[in-house]
């Protein structure tokens, strides 16, 4: 299942989200930047002028981007909207504290849970499942039976809590029928959100989860 999943993400990496490069005609007689152009010498010899690089640079670059999250707002209104997303860290890692905290502020609780070790989705989420302890091939092999980690957490939140967000670490390692599930999750508990780390990429972006998981916006609702 984990090659299936990995094969399955690896084209689902948000690179149509990002703006393409619009190459423009050059006109004759002209050099394209970053080449160099030859031009006629003394004495009939040939010489090169240097390339002209060009940097375009932005707010970011001089106070920091870690610091400052104009998309903020829309990151919140996406979660209340979509209700399930999946997210594209960079690969440094750090930038997800900054949406973290901030659905922390509107009064959200959260689940942090691995995807690697889950087990399958729904039984763990929503209902009794059982968890065998290693037994180290010296004791009896036992069994013991957990309460499903959402409904208990859900109903240990105090009565200030606007919800439940749960957080999902290397989601990309999941199958697709286990992505739908998480995308459906909000709709079979009104309280919840899920957030799923399905990749990363070089900015901070995310996705409806449904979109990833290939659902229809009608199956969602």
């Amino acid at each position: 299942m984990a090659s299936t999943a990995c094969s399955y993400h690896a084209a689902l990496l948000p690179s149509t989200s990002l703006p393409r490069r619009q190459h423009s005609p050059v006109p004759h007689g002209t050099a394209p930047m970053g080449t160099a152009r030859r031009m006629p010498g003394l004495g009939g010899q040939q010489r090169y002028r240097k390339p002209e690089m060009t940097c375009a640079i932005g707010i970011g670059d001089f106070i920091g981007g870690d610091l400052v999250k104009f998309d903020l707002g829309q990151w919140l209104s996406d979660v209340e909207e979509h209700k399930a997303l999946a997210i594209y860290p960079p690969h440094e890692g750090g930038y997800e504290g900054r949406y973290l905290n901030r659905l922390r502020y509107q009064g959200y609780k959260f689940l942090d849970l691995s995807a690697r070790g889950l087990g399958d989705p729904e039984t763990t989420l929503t209902k009794f499942h059982p968890v065998c302890p290693a037994h180290l091939g010296k004791q009896p092999i036992a069994r013991w039976y957990f309460p499903p980690e959402v409904d208990y957490r859900l109903s240990l939140l105090p009565p200030n809590a606007k919800g439940l967000v749960v957080w999902i670490i290397e989601a990309k390692v999941l199958s697709k029928a286990e992505l739908q599930f998480l995308a459906l999750l909000p709709t079979l508990r009104p309280k919840v959100r899920v957030i799923a780390e399905c990749g990363n990429w070089r900015k901070f972006l995310w996705k409806p989860l449904r979109e990833i998981a290939g659902l229809a916006a009608n199956e969602v609702s």
